[in-house]
């Protein structure tokens, strides 16, 4: 079996080994060797890529047998010796955010007992699964002890440990597989069973930051960054509360209810343009329905209604059909362009099917009531109407 130099240090960047396997699958080169720093996809953490000899590594994978197997851009030779080197700022960045997971999930299992059920370290972001449902508080406390743990600069060591040994041993979880087991130990904070790489200190973890949370399946997702990404996702937040800040023309700290403000101020104004709508319809309504020709047994009312938007025209499509014999087919503003159909009590047409044949013919989404149906299609305002009098008869 290849020999894993990351298991006793995760350090290594540049190694020599030699090929003991070339083989293909799925039309991808595969090749084992007799030792590798190459870490494959486990555990929640990615694999590493880099070079063997001037062959680029794009993914490395452990097999059923346990044999690690490193996924090639061209093939190498059976035997050949080839130095090995890791793409480091990916490997490291990896070793940042699992060691800032175990400081994390100790945090909130020795502080209020809460274990990580699950572990996934992203491209952008990680996230762990809690088993429960936390607050606001307790993340904000778990947060901050895990810095205090990054800061203190701990040593963080490797042992290998029996299973009986291990039985005896205080780990965070039960660990879950059998035989001899790898140990990730942080310096008076946490042990627990892990085959990941990780840095040999809290202090090179740099930071653990809280990026936000939700409920999930009774639990809480929690979502975290940590050594560069928190840095790079301060400078995101920063660049957007600057950018706000200057937008709304108050200090960073008033972003929020200045953004409360306006957004109060919204639904005053929103309730007022509804009541002024309605109003207005009434007299569009009837200016419509005086001009509307007859076609098909009734009086047709099919027009664009430039600035308006959905909610405006079923109000007034609304309005035109509260008299007998109409139908309506009104076009508004928007992408797609939102268009609403209606008819009267008295006639026949089904404006949902109508809805359904427009957007089967002109695309978009759509559907309703036989009464009245509304939806959004890809089209010009001039498509749909010719559309609506060549279908309206």
């Amino acid at each position: 079996m290849t020999d894993r130099l990351y298991y006793t240090d995760a350090m290594v960047r540049v190694f020599e080994a030699r090929v003991t396997g070339v083989d293909a699958a799925e039309g991808r080169t595969r090749v084992t060797l007799d030792r590798t720093a190459f870490y494959p996809s486990s555990g929640g953490q990615p694999f590493d890529t880099g070079r063997l000899g001037r062959v680029r590594v794009t993914d490395v994978v452990e097999d059923e047998g346990g044999e690690i197997r490193h996924i090639l851009e061209a093939p190498l030779l059976m035997g050949a010796s080839v130095q090995g080197e890791i793409d480091w700022p990916r490997r490291f960045d990896h070793m940042q955010q699992h060691t800032g997971q175990h400081i994390l999930s100790a945090a909130f299992d020795r502080r209020f007992g809460v274990r990580t059920v699950s572990f996934h370290l992203g491209a952008d972001a990680s996230t762990i699964d809690l088993a429960r449902e936390v607050t606001a508080d307790e993340i904000a406390h778990a947060e901050a002890d895990a810095n205090d743990v990054v800061f203190a600069d701990r040593a963080v060591s490797v042992r290998f440990v029996s299973e009986e040994e291990a039985a005896r041993l205080p780990l965070r979880k039960e660990p879950v597989r059998t035989g001899p087991l790898r140990l990730v130990d942080i310096a008076d904070w946490d042990l627990s069973a892990c085959g990941g790489t990780h840095v040999p200190s809290t202090g090179m973890v740099g930071l653990v930051a809280v990026a936000g949370w939700e409920r999930f399946k009774g639990m809480t997702r929690l979502t975290f960054v940590c050594g560069d990404r928190a840095r790079r996702s301060h400078g995101r937040f920063r660049d957007i509360g600057l950018s706000a800040s200057r937008a709304l023309a108050v200090s960073v700290d008033d972003i929020a209810p200045a953004v409360e403000r306006l957004m109060s101020e919204a639904r005053d104004k929103g309730r007022v343009i509804r009541r002024l709508q309605d109003e207005l319809a009434d007299v569009r309504a009837a200016e419509l329905r005086a001009a509307a020709p007859t076609a098909g047994g009734y009086r047709r009312v099919l027009t664009a209604m430039a600035g308006w938007e959905a909610a405006a025209l079923k109000t007034l499509a609304a309005a035109v059909v509260s008299e007998p014999g109409f139908v309506v087919v009104l076009v508004g503003d928007g992408q797609p362009t939102p268009v609403v159909v209606a008819r009267s009590a008295d006639v026949t047409l089904d404006a949902g099917a109508w809805m359904k044949r427009a957007t089967s013919t002109l695309g978009g989404r759509g559907g309703g009531r036989p009464d009245l149906a509304q939806g959004g299609i890809p089209a010009q305002a001039r498509e749909i109407l010719t559309f609506a009098s060549e279908t309206l008869q």
